[in-house]
């Protein structure tokens, strides 16, 4: 199963996005892979899938240092509409488990899926939601 948590393998999956063998068909794509690339540290990847005026090369080694510093745990996909995808990406920043939660906006650039802006929240993990770290109990009785 992908990190991304399709039912694909990697390889057949955000890999091929990753490495440039075929580009993302959908924002949901370009999403899921770009998570992955957060999980894999892949900073370049990050950098190079947004939108020209929103890459920073310095940024690479910030996502890079980033992902590596965090242990990443699942991916929710919450709602996709068009272009704009909104979701939950779950994360364990030492004892504590954190949550991001973005509607992200992407735009087709020349025929290829970019990552344009995201809207960020103010979440948290709930009580009484299954644990993010997988383990099938309430993260009341987990995690907390």
């Amino acid at each position: 199963m992908c990190i991304c948590g399709s039912e694909k393998s990697f390889d057949e999956c955000c890999g091929t996005i990753i490495l440039g063998k075929r580009q993302a068909n959908t924002p949901e794509e370009l999403m899921r892979s770009r998570f992955s690339a957060y999980v894999r540290a892949d900073g370049k990847y990050l950098v190079d899938s947004a939108l020209k005026e929103k890459q920073h090369e310095d940024d690479a080694a910030l996502i890079q240092e980033f992902s590596n510093s965090v242990e990443w745990l699942k991916l929710d996909i919450l709602t996709v509409q068009g272009d704009t995808v909104e979701f939950k990406a779950y994360y364990k920043d030492g004892e504590n488990i954190q949550v991001l939660h973005e509607k992200s906006n992407f735009v087709l650039d020349d025929g290829i899926w970019k990552y344009k802006d995201g809207e960020l929240y103010n979440s948290k993990v709930e009580r009484n939601e299954s644990c993010p770290c997988g383990s099938g109990k309430k993260y009341k009785k987990c995690c907390a």
